[in-house]
């Protein structure tokens, strides 16, 4: 089977292509045994003519859900075209999306008669087999629609694999919600800084016991600020100090504003 196909033609399947076998529950009663084996060959049969459709569509690289026998991965060998079985039915909606093409679960149209139309098929540049560290992959590049992206991870284990997985999941959801968005908000405890010290000007302007409530909260927004630096082998005390007196220059004079950004 060939490991490379430029202008590729991909046709995502969600069914077998393995010899047809009779439904469960099925029973054949058989009077000459000499037609046993006309049964058996057309249950082969079957499963060529399918593969038949599929090629002459045009098709040279078919991804299925299922199984794949090795009957069948004859006929693709023989046509030049790439078959991957037991493909994930995730990745598979992802490839046909990027590619353009229908994910079929069987070839029967509305007459009952099995065909498969070549505007079923998805598009891409090129679909390579390539080994990257000690697995062999199938990329698929230069699809139609989309500028989709695989991003490989490596580590020494599953749980540091686990633990990049969800950061770069982390990660990539800050870059949506900012785009989506288009605003930022500072992190690293600046935020509850700012409101900090806002609210302990807030508090003396109250003549009641309100500021007593109010100079607490604002305290206990420093908490964090502080947590993060701790956790982060700084010193917290001097980090916060310094925080607290660029924000409240900030806000007290206006041509330092721009200490808040």
């Amino acid at each position: 089977m060939p490991t490379k196909v430029t202008a590729a033609k991909i046709a995502c399947l969600d069914f077998n292509l393995q010899k047809k076998k009779m439904q469960m529950g099925v029973q054949v009663l058989v009077s000459d045994p000499r037609e046993l084996e006309k049964i058996h060959q057309r249950e082969s049969d079957i499963t060529k003519e399918r593969i038949e459709k599929i090629l002459k569509a045009g098709a040279n690289v078919v991804l299925t859900t299922k199984g794949i026998d090795d009957m069948s991965l004859k006929y693709f060998v023989e046509a030049g075209a790439i078959a991957v079985r037991r493909v994930r039915k995730e990745d598979l909606c992802h490839v046909a999306k990027a590619t353009g093409a229908t994910m079929l679960s069987t070839f029967a149209d509305m007459e009952g008669e099995e065909t498969f139309d070549p505007s079923f098929l998805g598009h891409a540049d090129e679909v390579v087999e390539e080994r990257i560290a000690d697995d062999d992959v199938i990329l698929v590049k230069g699809t139609k629609n989309t500028s989709a992206v695989s991003i490989i991870l490596r580590g020494a284990n599953d749980y540091m694999l686990d633990e990049i997985e969800r950061s770069l999941h982390d990660a990539l959801c800050i870059v949506k919600r900012t785009l989506e968005s288009n605003m930022v908000v500072a992190g690293g405890g600046a935020v509850e800084a700012a409101l900090s010290v806002y609210l302990e000007n807030l508090a003396t302007t109250l003549g009641s016991r309100e500021q007593l409530a109010i100079a607490k909260f604002a305290e206990s927004l420093l908490i964090i600020p502080k947590v993060l630096s701790v956790n982060a082998a700084k010193d917290a005390t001097e980090h916060v100090a310094k925080l607290r007196a660029y924000h409240h220059t900030a806000q007290t004079k206006a041509d330092k504003q721009h200490y808040s950004r």
